[in-house]
């Protein structure tokens, strides 16, 4: 017999989701090892803080690359589509989700709306959908005690739209398992045009029969179940693998899911999905931090490391804080702890790098303990060489000052910092320049084995932000 293979989505997050608090890196951990186990798509939270959200998905997205990720979009709000792919095209196999309920009870209760208006809304949010992305699914919620005539309505709509795969959830948790078969039977011998679509199955665990309704379900013609890692009311993706393991041949199906690898990463889910209180770190923004405070570690959430940053003084928009917050990870996956000053050094290396309008940089300096520092700096603004002299106090001093000569603009040198990264006599220097323009911070960082160097690649990096945001305006 010909085994045809059954989708599992895996819904940890959305079943985790307001029982027990985890930290955005315990969320992208816990994709990113599911992700390992095989799922054919992870199901996110839709968007509700929108600057931690979006990163989140975006972090995600960047995390996961074999499976699917699935976040839906508020019915409510067609603003969301926009928001929502913003923070999701980056992933490997994006899917937008449309979530409604279709009962005539819950359609009156969460969206004060009757069947006609309902129609018409999921009609125009798919249509918003489906121009961003062909791999669209349709949730229809408490579908089990939807009305048939108008359940026929809805899925024909979905149909007609273009979804790859309409769900049907049993929210209420109330039917036995011979009901649901009986249930699909006649659901795939009245509406012709699933045989269209992929056709998935949710149920709660009210009776603690969830599993055995998936399994009535698929052998119903059900090819998706959505399913949990860990959580409770919710379809068990372990038992659901398991079953199928041992009886999947029998009733002619399959997952990709080993159950060996099932048993290891079910345990690392369940280690970091166990409540185990507040694990969030305050940083206080009016204490007066050293540079050898010890500020940050591996544990700490993004909404910790941004606090730092903005107490640091910098705004970082999304983008930004995406990349910062991955090389936070990386660096923290190394050390044990990091410091203001290392943060710094992630900022200035991750934050907003832009093409350089400033270029081709080339600089003599004169100076010494009888004579006062001199430089000359010629470089290229865009494609015009421009030049400046300027003395200053020192080779550093000097080198600025020829550079705001060059420039003709004058920028407020709000912090420089000098550090070695190798050692030796021909150690590579670290250099962080921090500008601050129209109130806004703007910082630089160069490496080279000569201090003033750096401090050159540092200042003009500094410079080409402040230059890009001015010409992108």
């Amino acid at each position: 017999m010909r085994q045809e293979p059954i989708r599992i989505s895996d819904c940890t997050l959305p079943a985790a989701d307001g029982r027990f608090e985890l930290s955005f890196r315990e969320k992208i951990e816990l994709c990113r090892i599911i992700d390992k186990m095989g799922v054919s798509s992870i199901s996110l939270c839709p968007i509700r803080q929108k600057k931690i959200d979006r990163l989140l998905i975006k972090s995600i997205s960047s995390a996961v690359k074999q499976a699917e990720i699935a976040v839906p979009v508020v019915l409510t709000d067609p603003e969301s589509v926009e928001i929502t792919w913003d923070a999701l095209k980056e992933a490997e196999k994006p899917v937008l989700q449309v979530s409604c309920p279709v009962s005539s009870v819950q359609m009156e209760y969460l969206l004060h709306m009757k069947s006609k208006a309902v129609l018409q809304l999921v009609e125009k949010t798919l249509a918003l959908c489906l121009e961003k992305t062909k791999n669209v699914e349709f949730i229809a919620q408490d579908a089990t005690r939807c009305d048939p005539v108008f359940l026929g309505e809805i899925i024909d709509t979905a149909v007609r739209a273009g979804v790859r795969t309409v769900t049907f959830c049993d929210n209420a948790g109330m039917m036995m398992p011979e009901e649901i078969s009986d249930w699909f039977k006649n659901l795939y011998s009245q509406y012709s045009g699933l045989d269209k679509v992929i056709t998935g199955f949710f149920s709660s665990g009210d009776l603690n029969m969830s599993d055995a309704c998936a399994v009535s379900a698929i052998r119903s013609g059900v090819r998706e179940i959505k399913a949990a890692v860990y959580g409770k009311n919710t379809i068990s993706l372990p038992n659901i693998v398991r079953i199928l393991d041992i009886k999947g041949a029998s009733i002619g199906v399959q997952t990709n899911i080993g159950t060996e690898q099932l048993r290891r990463i079910s345990a690392q889910v369940k280690m970091i999905c166990h409540p185990t209180g507040d694990k969030s770190s305050v940083i206080d923004s009016q204490y007066n931090h050293h540079e050898t405070d010890i500020l940050l570690s591996v544990h700490d959430s993004v909404e910790t490391v941004m606090h730092a940053a903005e107490s640091l003084g910098y705004d970082l928009g999304n983008e930004d804080q995406q990349k910062v917050w991955n090389a936070f990870c990386q660096t923290a996956e190394k050390k044990e702890t990091i410091t203001l000053r290392e943060l710094e050094a992630i900022i200035a290396a991750e934050a907003m790098q832009v093409p350089p309008a400033y270029h081709d940089v080339r600089y003599v300096i004169n100076t010494g303990n009888q004579i006062g520092a001199m430089a000359q700096m010629k470089l290229k603004f865009h494609n015009q060489e421009i030049s400046g002299i300027a003395s200053g106090d020192g080779a550093i001093d000097a080198a600025f000052n020829s550079v705001e000569q060059a420039t003709g603009r004058h920028f407020e040198l709000e912090d420089f910092q000098i550090q070695s990264v190798t050692e030796g006599r021909e150690a590579m220097g670290e250099t962080i320049v921090k500008l601050r323009w129209e109130g806004k911070l703007y910082s630089g960082r160069g490496i080279s084995t000569d201090i003033v160097g750096a401090g050159i690649m540092a200042y003009i990096n500094a410079v080409n932000k402040i230059v890009y945001e001015e010409e992108d305006a």
